[in-house]
């Protein structure tokens, strides 16, 4: 899907992946509590949710909580839980009315009780929605996801219902908790951190990647815009040359 953007061609992925970075830093520029750039944190990501789903994304998969996470203060971590909560329980409409079906990858047996609970409530109410996926991860990390499909794929092999030959690409890629999923084609990371974070290790392979130094609360509909009119510029060749590929997401 393509749209103009100030005049520049604006290509839109199938499937964009955030690492939605720089909350706790834009609280503390300002000399506020950490807690507050989560809250603003939070706001971002629904403005970016309903742009997505206007410019006709299939996929959007925001890293809202890795498995690392749980190290941080207590009285952060509880608040993050608290906000998480709060924001599900007040988005429902708009993830129905924008016909959104949300899905969660990660340790969710780790988050509270009340959160699975309405993490539960909220993926059963939008499961007939067709129009865009909105993942979470939560409590998500990649080698962790990654050594789960391998143990999962042993023990397949061990009892002899999946033979070792068996075992290609798309047969692992079935083991891990984005199965069913693409692979993001486009991956924003804000804040100026230029690396994944354990993040999606095995479906980024071939995404095309894009660093602001942007924090997160700031990151506006403009901000997403021009990361896609950068991915429009790019040519994806999955190993061979320009002249080989005719390069088109939206396929």
């Amino acid at each position: 899907m393509h749209f103009e953007n100030g005049g520049a061609e604006m290509r839109i992925p199938r499937h964009l992946a955030i690492i939605m970075d720089g909350n706790g830093r834009w609280a503390e520029q300002r000399g506020l509590p950490r807690i507050l750039g989560h809250h603003h944190g939070v706001e971002t990501a629904k403005v970016i949710i309903e742009e997505s789903r206007r410019l006709g994304l299939s996929y959007l998969t925001l890293y809202a909580f890795s498995s690392e996470n749980w190290g941080r203060p207590e009285e952060e971590v509880d608040s993050l839980m608290s906000l998480l909560n709060t924001f599900l329980e007040r988005e429902l409409e708009t993830l129905l009315t924008h016909r959104i079906r949300l899905n969660v990858i990660g340790a969710i047996h780790r988050l509270p009780e009340a959160v699975q609970h309405t993490l539960i409530g909220t993926m059963e109410r939008t499961a007939n929605n067709r129009d865009m996926v909105l993942t979470l991860a939560l409590s998500y990390g990649a080698r962790d996801e990654i050594l789960g499909a391998v143990k999962a794929i042993a023990g397949e092999v061990a009892v002899g219902r999946l033979g070792l030959d068996a075992v290609d690409e798309e047969c692992f890629s079935g083991f891990l908790q984005t199965a069913g999923m693409p692979d993001p084609d486009f991956l924003i990371r804000t804040s100026g951190e230029i690396r994944i974070s354990n993040f999606l290790l095995w479906q980024l392979a071939y995404a095309e990647i894009y660093f602001t130094p942007v924090l997160w609360p700031d990151f506006s509909p403009t901000h997403l815009h021009e990361a896609f009119t950068e991915f429009s510029r790019r040519q994806r060749r999955y190993g061979l040359t320009a002249d080989q590929c005719q390069d088109d997401v939206t396929d």
